[in-house]
């Protein structure tokens, strides 16, 4: 699985590449690619509205896979 940095392009990346949720949302150092905030975010995840996140580890870190952040927004179109 692969981690990408903040600068990287969606459009540069495999599918089972690894987003974090302020890739996805933005904060003050990143353009969103779903420019929502955190909690409505997280609601869309419980609900099913949005993709589930892949958790690593024991952690409770969770990421997302640039594949299903790809099929989200193609349905939104």
């Amino acid at each position: 699985m692969t981690q990408v940095s903040k600068n990287t392009n969606l459009n540069e990346l495999p599918d089972e590449a690894l987003l974090r949720m302020t890739q996805i949302i933005g904060d003050t150092h990143t353009q969103p690619i779903i420019p929502i905030g955190r909690s409505a975010w997280l609601a869309g995840v419980k609900e099913g509205r949005f993709p589930q996140p892949v958790k690593i580890g024991g952690s409770g870190l969770n990421f997302w896979r640039v594949g299903d952040i790809r099929a989200l927004l193609a349905g939104l179109e």
